[in-house]
């Protein structure tokens, strides 16, 4: 079958269709598309045990692939073509996945670098509703990945500059490997505005905005070696999504207020526990005191050796890292490695600011008390470190541990 436009989006539920619909977006793949839609086509009818649809989606290809993808959706059933006439991997995604009535709604790249071993494990957690989005990723413990250096650099690169610039937590953006609930589509697809390579760095940051959980499958993906992705300009792309999605978040362009009511998880609550600010202030002021005992515990033993500048500058940054990691697990309920090192760095920013502050007091006392005593000096700190435990909190909950809803 061939759909030539993609019809608008009914409202409310679909008809009923497949469970899976897998779209394999081509442009001017003639060589690719039929062994590897032939191989897609064997390997779900073997391991997939739900209804599914290979939905062959032609962002105007201008050699022989339309003619394939045709005689393949003939012979194969469950396979479909929808053709649009402006090239880009996201436009096609956007408009296959607007219009399918299937419950579960994937991508994978024609030339399947990715192992179909982990499709079954991608689309489970979505089938389940444990999940709202799942993606592959390349970059997570388990994956066994076979490319070049530089594809390796360009790749871990621009996944810490996600981090970095948008704090997002899932580890890898750009891996053809991804599938969606279609409900979640139907919510977010009309916020997403990039028809390129940047579709999906778009999709999982304002889904991880909204609350969604996100599920992530380590693969094992060997490098195409006639990639068709021009590295130059898609990086010049991708930076200026970057960009625009900073600007719409700062700005409040995206109705994530709106998005995290419709489709987030409720609150976990458990009886006898506080949830949600007042849980973490409990936590963190729990933590808030150890770190200060621990901190001028240090500051006493490092004084008469050190000095009482660097006995601060050290003791404050080895209770910093501390409370950072104490926090990240137990106060914000932060699991696993993954971003660990990133919030350790923007704690460290954070400990800046401490340090300034507590640095500042005692400078102060020495110019206002020049031969103040031991005990005022503590008391100077004390005072000092919780009007930085009171920066440090805000720091935390509203930047480096903002709540997304990303599964761990």
């Amino acid at each position: 079958m061939t759909v030539e436009t993609a019809p608008a989006a009914p409202p409310g539920p679909r008809a009923t269709g497949p469970v899976l619909d897998l779209v394999v977006p081509v442009h001017n793949e003639e060589a690719a598309l039929e062994p590897s839609v032939r191989r897609l086509h064997a390997h779900l009818s073997a391991q997939l045990p739900y209804p599914f649809r290979i939905t062959i989606a032609d962002n105007a290809s201008v050699d022989a692939t339309p003619r394939i993808a045709e005689r393949l959706a003939g012979e194969l059933p469950g396979v479909t073509v929808f053709r649009t006439a402006e090239k880009g991997r996201g436009r096609a995604l956007h408009a296959v996945w607007d219009a399918s009535d299937a419950q579960v709604l994937a991508y994978c790249d024609v030339d399947l670098s990715t192992d179909l071993a982990a499709l079954l494990p991608l689309v489970a957690p979505l089938i389940s509703g444990h999940s709202d989005l799942a993606i592959g990723t390349r970059l997570g413990r388990g994956s066994r990945v076979v490319r070049g250096v530089k594809r390796e650099f360009i790749s871990r690169s621009y996944n810490l500059l996600l981090r970095g610039a948008l704090a997002t937590r899932f580890s890898d953006a750009q891996c053809g490997f991804k599938a969606i609930r279609a409900d979640v589509a139907r919510a977010l697809l009309p916020h997403v505005r990039d028809g390129g390579w940047f579709f999906d760095t778009e999709l999982l940051v304002l889904a991880e905005r909204a609350g969604l959980r996100i599920h992530e499958v380590p693969v094992d993906w060997v490098d195409d070696p006639d990639s068709r992705v021009d590295i130059v300009p898609t990086a010049l792309a991708d930076l200026r999504g970057i960009a625009r999605l900073g600007r719409a978040f700062a700005t409040g362009a995206l109705p994530l207020r709106e998005l995290r009511g419709q489709l987030a998880r409720p609150t976990l609550e458990v009886s006898g526990v506080l949830a949600g600010m007042p849980g973490q202030l409990v936590r963190f002021a729990a933590v808030g005191v150890v770190s200060t005992l621990a901190h001028l515990l240090l500051f006493l033993l490092l004084r008469d050796p050190l000095g009482a500048y660097a006995a601060n500058l050290v003791a404050l940054l080895v209770t910093a890292v501390a409370n950072t990691a104490a926090n990240r697990r137990l106060t914000f309920g932060v699991r696993g490695r993954d971003g660990a090192a990133v919030q350790q760095f923007q704690g460290l920013i954070v400990f800046g600011l401490g340090l300034a502050l507590t640095t500042g007091a005692l400078a102060l006392l020495a110019a206002a008390a020049p031969g103040a005593s031991a005990a005022v000096e503590l008391a100077v700190l004390v005072a000092a470190n919780a009007l930085a435990t009171l920066l440090r909190f805000v720091a935390f909950r509203s930047w480096i541990f903002r709540p997304t809803g990303t599964a761990a």
